[in-house]
């Protein structure tokens, strides 16, 4: 008997109390208003016996034992296996706190909510599982995105110099404009869109909850394409922002500078959804649709270097910054805008790793649905190991998820050299930006 592929679409609101914690840089912001509801929405998948799951939660970064935990609830409550259930965080920088075992008492509320809500979802998404067929295009959304490190005329490298800084030389690595599109057509259903860009949702800034301009895409697909419903996986954006730093024209139209000399404006959230969105309904009619004979997952759980200082100089002095800094004394640590969160950010990662193992591991997730595939990444990798993963062979279309985890920035070898937020902070050591692109090549191939 010939298995028939099937696909669901759950959505649930997740949007936190006020007061929370804003999650997204190193100040204090608490939660005094909403501009968009925060929602977790899902896909699942069928054939035959076996389904997964994916989930997309409008949050900055899910903690890993979040993740673990709400992996155990899904299968206790579907039978879905944890390997086959990927969970993403879409990485909007105006989402709330998430901590287990928190002492605030409005986080550890909300981390309660919060997994009761994934697992509805999920739920949501295996009822309304209905017989589809497949489709996949790759259009693009041009003009968002741009490469956030530069290289300074005094040879020196920062992330995010400034709108406009006179200093710039040039930036340093390729953008990905690139948007994937899967089209999901059901019989008796709404179809069921889903997109995959890679750039951070950091255009608005301030104490107010939004999800950013992925929220906004899936609206504004569903707005533009009667009976669709959209779900959207954040892809490889490590080192890739909105902020064009030689604006022209109307660049800049509704948008300030704020704290970090990082242009933001809710106006260009609104932007750069609708360029999303766009890119989805340009090829929605045209895409290339082809047979699911086989659905197939894997977690996989690699070993790294951790990335410790060893120059008791630094180690000291990282620990007069950390103190200031949790102190609520920056003022006192002599940098501003992007350079103190970069300072702030290394300290913090130096001082947590003082003590720590030399090696931790990761887990990395892989769906594949029928020639298709999708690696979830467990943190936030550069645009080149996005670009690597996606040349994977033997695949129609590989979709890279960042944020499938909480693990910090995956830089590649040379940002470590070159300095700049992402290598200054990043948890793991030289090389394993380089060894995720081999390690996910390997797990794609396991899956064929």
């Amino acid at each position: 008997m010939e298995k028939v592929f099937k696909v669901g679409y759950g959505k649930v609101n997740v949007t936190p109390p006020m007061g929370i914690d804003v999650r997204g840089y190193f100040k204090v912001r608490k939660a005094d208003g909403v501009l968009d509801e925060l929602e977790a929405v899902s896909i699942a998948m069928s054939l035959g016996d076996k389904k997964v799951v994916m989930i997309a939660v409008d949050n900055c970064s899910l903690p890993n034992d979040f993740i673990a935990e709400a992996r155990a609830r899904i299968f206790n409550k579907t039978g879905v296996p944890k390997e086959a259930i990927l969970i993403h965080s879409t990485h909007t920088h105006t989402g709330p706190q998430v901590a287990m075992n928190s002492d605030d008492e409005i986080i550890s509320k909300y981390v309660t909510f919060l997994l009761d809500r994934v697992v509805d979802v999920a739920t949501f998404a295996l009822e309304d599982l209905k017989p589809a067929k497949m489709g996949y295009a790759v259009s693009k959304a041009p003009n968002i995105s741009f490469v956030r490190r530069f290289k300074m005329k005094d040879g020196s490298f920062q992330t995010n110099p400034g709108v406009n800084n006179p200093n710039i030389l040039e930036p340093v690595g390729e953008i990905d404009d690139n948007v994937n599109v899967l089209r999901f057509d059901r019989e008796g259903a709404e179809t069921i869109v889903l997109a995959n860009f890679g750039d951070h949702p950091d255009t608005v800034g301030g104490c107010k909850i939004s999800g950013d301009w992925p929220t906004l895409t899936r609206k504004f697909v569903e707005k533009s394409i009667d009976n669709t419903k959209c779900i959207f996986f954040n892809g490889a954006q490590g080192d890739i922002n909105h902020v064009n730093v030689h604006p022209k024209g109307g660049d800049l139209n509704g948008m300030f500078l704020d704290f970090d000399d990082v242009s933001r404006g809710y106006q260009h959230t609104i932007h750069m959804g609708r360029v999303v969105a766009g890119a989805v309904m340009q090829v929605y009619e045209k895409v290339h649709y082809i047979p699911v004979d086989s659905l197939n997952y894997s977690l996989k759980a690699v070993e790294f270097f951790m990335n410790k200082e060893t120059d008791p100089d630094k180690i000291a002095l990282a620990h007069k910054y950390n103190d200031l800094h949790k102190a609520g004394k920056d003022e006192e640590i002599p940098f501003k805008a992007m350079m103190l969160t970069t300072v702030v950010a290394e300290a913090g990662r130096i001082v947590a790793l003082e003590n720590a193992p030399d090696t931790s591991t990761m887990l990395f997730t892989a769906i594949s649905v029928g020639n298709i595939a999708f690696i979830g990444i467990p943190g936030e990798p550069f645009n080149e190991i996005g670009k690597g993963l996606k040349t994977a062979e033997g695949w129609d279309l590989v979709l890279p998820c960042c944020l499938c985890g909480a693990n910090g920035y995956f830089p590649m070898s040379d940002s470590y050299d070159q300095g700049g937020y992402e290598g200054r902070s990043s948890r793991w050591k030289r090389g394993t930006g380089e060894r995720i692109v081999e390690e996910g090549k390997k797990l794609l191939s396991e899956l064929k």
